[in-house]
């Protein structure tokens, strides 16, 4: 029964393996689907074999824990919820890790990692209608309607003064973005020195996330890979996870 099992899980996912190229992996594994609390973890390959870098860390997820999100993995015949505008779950499968954004003129980073300093002018579509969904715009003008100041990346608040772009549902990294299946998730700074759950993004402390984007390498094609402690189990060979 328990191969059974396996040759079944295995044919739904097979396709969603690490891409072979890639040498770096955030790992945050959950303790279910409904926990806003992760263990975070840096991997990188080493030949053929994953090692851990440094130790791991904790963060925050969504209020109401997990969804599976649109990434480098399949959605078809899943058994959990798929991720939402607006479920304040934070997507898990595999995904592709973007450009860090922040408050400052500059930041310690990979010098490979783009970085961009945030104006008044920067924003983050939300609105599933908009044909710029799940995108970064840059006004050439200050924003003057309700919709544009919404969407301003920067709001003189310290948690999203440092974040890095993780490409849920994504439509920067060479993807399409599907209206209605979550937006704007990033790495950012967490609330209340932990204590406070997020609308879906993946938080921690201000120094880790520092330590994590002075680490990312856009060369070694890194992804996040955020999982329930017992998906993370089931997948770990079929997958090819760290």
């Amino acid at each position: 029964m328990k191969a059974l099992l396996f040759l079944c899980l295995a044919s739904t996912w097979i396709s969603a393996q690490v891409p072979s190229n890639c040498t770096q992996a955030i790992v945050g594994i959950a303790r279910d689907w409904n926990t806003s609390h992760v263990t975070l973890t840096v991997h990188e390959k080493q030949g053929r074999h994953w090692k851990p870098v440094g130790t791991s860390w904790q963060g925050r997820l969504g209020r109401n824990g997990l969804a599976w999100g649109r990434g480098l993995h399949p959605l078809k015949n899943n058994p959990a919820p798929l991720k939402r505008e607006g479920d304040r779950r934070s997507p898990a499968g595999i995904f592709k890790i973007g450009g860090a954004y922040g408050y400052a003129a500059e930041i310690k980073r990979h010098p490979r990692l783009p970085y961009r300093q945030l104006t008044p002018r920067d924003l983050w579509v939300e609105n599933k209608s908009s044909p710029d969904y799940n995108r970064h715009l840059i006004l050439d003008h200050d924003p003057t309607s309700d919709w544009e100041k919404k969407a301003q990346m920067r709001q003189n608040d310290h948690a999203h003064s440092l974040k890095l772009y993780i490409a849920h549902n994504d439509a920067i990294l060479g993807g399409r973005a599907i209206p209605g299946l979550g937006s704007a998730i990033f790495f950012h700074i967490w609330r209340g020195g932990g204590k406070q759950s997020t609308a879906g993004c993946t938080t921690m402390a201000a120094s880790q996330l520092q330590q994590l984007i002075a680490r990312i390498d856009p060369a070694q094609k890194p992804v996040f890979i955020l999982l329930p402690k017992t998906e993370y189990q089931q997948l770990h060979r079929i997958w090819k996870l760290p």
